[in-house]
């Protein structure tokens, strides 16, 4: 018998398509697979949840799948502007194609020390990394999601005591031309905030946490605003998103606010 490797074996997936439409985006979607992380603190390890994919021509039947987890397989470096932007790189050589699209996202842990007990805990984000070619340009965007509290000021101006507040999401997508710390964006949204969070508070913390937010109530558009304000004035961001979902305490239904800039209209 033939060695396997003796075997002729016809290569479908680079026969001619007479149908003639392009494909946009085909590849592989939701691998799970475990990452390095480039943080300020260091490299953390992390899972990530991965889509690959690449733009097929119309006279191409397929695209070849393995070719993705091979070039996934080879990266062994910690995910960072540098990092991901060569990773699509390989992927569109690899895969022989002009256009392509890399989504990675995955949990971040960042170690706080609670506001006056000084305790460590964990608490964390969640991180979405995202890069994509076409027409000859590379663009990546970081996302985070950031747990924090804010308390509604119309609340507190009608009440005689007390006010309501509610844990919020807020999410900003940063595109970026440089490198750029997560840690970063996240510091901006926990500031526009009414207060951060922590994993672990103790008793004087959280006395802290209730006054420091009543002392700096928000509405889901002051959020926001502020936070666009800061972006506005990062000069590594060229365009972005900003959402807040504010889970209400005295409603069945969040409070939602959204807006997008991108600088480059701004000129």
């Amino acid at each position: 018998m033939n060695a396997p490797e003796n075997i002729f074996l016809p290569d479908v997936q680079s026969s001619l398509d007479e149908r003639n439409i392009v494909i946009q985006k085909v590849g592989i979607k939701s691998v799970r697979h475990p990452v390095q992380l480039k943080t300020k603190a260091g490299v953390q390890s992390s899972i990530a949840m991965i889509d690959m994919t690449v733009k097929l021509p119309g006279n191409v039947k397929g695209t070849h799948m393995s070719r993705f987890l091979e070039v996934l397989q080879n990266e062994h470096r910690p995910l960072e502007f540098n990092t991901v932007r060569e990773l699509m790189t390989n992927m569109l050589n690899r895969l022989e194609a002009n256009e392509g699209h890399i989504d990675l996202k995955m949990p971040l842990f960042l170690n706080k020390v609670a506001p006056v007990s000084g305790v460590e805990s964990l608490l964390d984000y969640d991180l979405h990394i995202k890069a994509a070619y076409e027409k000859g340009i590379l663009r990546y965007t970081l996302q985070v999601q950031v747990p924090v509290t804010s308390l509604c000021p119309c609340s507190k101006k009608i009440s005689q005591y007390g006010a309501h507040n509610q844990r919020s999401h807020i999410v900003i997508a940063a595109e970026l031309t440089e490198s750029m710390d997560a840690e970063d964006l996240i510091k901006i949204a926990e500031q526009a905030a009414s207060c951060e969070l922590w994993g672990l508070l103790k008793r004087p913390d959280e006395k802290y946490v209730t006054e420091k937010a009543y002392e700096n109530p928000k509405f889901v558009e002051d959020l926001v605003r502020d936070i666009a304000v800061a972006l506005e004035n990062e000069s590594k961001v060229v365009a972005y998103e900003v959402s807040s979902e504010n889970f209400e305490s005295i409603h069945n239904h969040s409070a939602y606010a959204w807006l997008a800039n991108d600088k480059r209209n701004n000129h």
